[in-house]
């Protein structure tokens, strides 16, 4: 080797990125969430609930034509081949719905965020729902994709060319016929999700497109107020109506418009995804009004290390806990004990009756949540507490898993087979003849309409998204540390993005778990101590939790070279660390 050679090998050796570099970054520290913190580190009475388990039972029911019984089966076709003409389907929003089914409205009504919400959560379980199921096949012929169905809620025939909470936006049934802002905003947020999914979809990509575009004008329009209670997207003009104004829909814009950023790469959608954060993130006082605000949160993050916006999530998160709401007052998160039972944890209403938690939206809050964590690790303990709390109380709104006596219709639980569950779990009941019980699970579906059963107490459509809990949570060989999948719900993420672990410890000493590293070797990354856990390992492995701290383990091939650029640490070319450098 001549003497110009030997220089050059040794400057690359010397630039090179080593497989064994070790980070010298000081550990991320914790950021609090206050109400996080007023809840227990060991929820009571505490039990285990396979919420995977769970999920994939709810689909096989559900799905299942072949029921027979009062209020079965719980689906049915719809062959008015409203906006495509093809046959969809309809699931019922509450057992014994007398609003819906085969016979009514000749079977178009049905809503999009129980449908979107099923096969969305039946997916995230493990459950390829393109896939034809056997009646489904012979009833259709070549149909029977419930995936592809979804496109029906794509309403082009009335020109909103959205997804709306109905095929037929003259289908009034209840809430979501376009005068309420964020049934069309939520339906299309979990639309591009089961999008990002199945992305050979047939049609779904130029849908994506519409909806985007749609999105992008009506952003336009608004500019820097989103104070509307809904938007018409066919005329293009925003309006006020009796519901409150709800600006968080802000939040889903971003998601939609920041997802077809990544998707199509077209700059003016991630200004319009800019718009509606910065006027969400502007406003004077915390405006939550459903289901929108923490996606805001999840959605700040990303762009803070992908697209060098500055925005201090805190904002976003206290205002999806704290239950200082304005405009439907007191919408936020639980952190309470009622009755020696701990519901903390519970998203909803913190001053309806004492306080209502809801089992739809306190599934919705994993999905923004869980995955915000692999952009801003700080709140690893915060979001793991949270979701040790939420996973147990949410069990208090199945009939098996509360005993009759502090429930609605224990006489009528059988039809639900443990997979449909009330609508919440309230202080005090709304139902006088249940004064003074408490904690209590309800729903609201006798008060819906005139005729309504008792039966509609059980909510179809909400413990339809059950797979978000499903997908995200399994349980560790210890009891109450619960590991956490990241990645499930991050949508339009990198796609070699490595698998990344939420572990909560809530114990007040150390504690080990068995930790399956797959079959190949791997080495173990924690993203909050900024810490090689392990090198080199495969299949289970032991790994240590500080007391009452988190980890956010990455699991990277072994051997791959590692890096900083740009303040993130990299493995090869895909991120790890995205906060290493800030």
């Amino acid at each position: 080797m001549n003497k110009f050679s030997l220089l050059l090998f040794l400057f690359l050796t010397a630039c090179a990125p080593q497989p064994n570099f070790s980070p010298t970054a000081a550990p991320a520290a914790q950021r609090a969430i206050p109400r996080v913190d007023k809840m227990p580190n060991h929820p009571k009475p505490y039990a285990y609930k396979d919420w995977k388990k769970t999920a994939q039972e709810f689909d096989a029911y559900v799905f299942d034509f072949s029921q027979k019984g009062d209020f079965l089966p719980l689906i049915w076709w719809d062959k008015t081949g409203r906006n495509f003409p093809e046959t969809t389907f309809g699931i019922y929003t509450a057992l014994g719905d007398v609003r819906m089914g085969a016979a009514v409205n000749n079977g178009e009504n049905h809503e999009a965020l129980g449908a979107l919400g099923a096969v969305l959560g039946a997916t995230l379980a493990g459950i390829d729902k393109s896939k034809q199921d056997g009646f489904a096949r012979r009833s259709l012929g070549e149909g029977g994709n419930y995936v592809s169905m979804l496109r029906n809620y794509f309403n082009r025939d009335n020109g909103w060319n959205v997804i709306m909470n109905f095929t037929n936006k003259g289908a009034h049934i209840g809430g979501g016929y376009g005068n309420d802002f964020w049934y069309e905003v939520h339906n299309n947020v979990l639309f591009y999700s089961v999008a990002d999914l199945y992305p050979k979809e047939r049609g779904f990509e130029e849908i994506q497109r519409t909806i985007a575009d749609q999105f992008y004008r009506s952003d336009s329009i608004m500019g820097d107020s989103y104070s509307y209670s809904f938007f018409d997207f066919k005329n293009m003009q925003p309006g006020k109506n009796h519901i409150p104004t709800q600006e968080d829909v802000a939040g889903g814009y971003a998601f939609v418009l920041y997802s077809a950023w990544v998707k199509f790469g077209d700059a003016k959608y991630l200004r319009a995804a800019k718009n509606a954060l910065n006027v969400l993130y502007n406003q004077k006082e915390n405006r939550f009004y459903e289901a929108m605000m923490p996606i805001a949160a999840y959605v700040a993050a990303r762009m803070n290390v992908e697209a060098g916006t500055n925005y201090d999530i805190q904002r976003f998160l206290d205002w999806t806990f704290d239950g200082s709401a304005v405009g439907r007052e007191g919408w936020g998160v639980l952190a309470d004990n009622w009755g020696g039972y701990d519901v903390s944890g519970l998203a909803g209403s913190t001053v309806h009756n004492g306080g209502y938690g809801f089992l739809m939206n306190t599934f919705d809050l994993m999905m923004p949540l869980s995955a915000l964590v692999r952009y801003d690790q700080s709140y690893a303990r915060a979001v793991g507490k949270w979701t040790l709390n939420a996973s147990n109380a949410a069990r208090f709104c199945y009939p098996y898993d509360m005993p009759d006596s502090l429930q609605a219709i224990p006489q009528h639980k059988a039809v639900t087979k443990n997979v449909i569950a009330y609508e919440g779990v309230i202080k005090e009941s709304i139902y006088p003849q249940f004064k003074g019980i408490t904690p209590f699970a309800q729903g609201d579906g006798p008060l819906w309409h005139e005729g309504m059963p008792q039966q509609t107490m059980f909510s179809v459509y909400g413990s339809g998204h059950v797979g978000f809990f499903g997908g995200t949570i399994q349980a560790t060989n210890v009891p109450e540390i619960l590991q956490i999948d990241c990645r499930a719900t991050d949508f339009y993420k990198k796609k070699d993005a490595y698998p990344t672990y939420l572990l909560f410890n809530p114990y007040l000493e150390e504690k080990t778990i068995s930790f399956n590293a797959g079959l190949k070797r791997v080495d173990l990354y924690d993203t909050v101590s900024r810490r090689f856990l392990q090198r080199g390992v495969r299949g289970n492995v032991r790994v240590s939790i500080p007391a009452d701290a988190a980890r956010v383990l990455v699991v990277i091939p072994a051997g791959k070279w590692i890096s900083v650029e740009n303040k993130v640490l990299m493995a090869g070319k895909t991120p790890v660390d995205y906060g290493y450098g800030r």
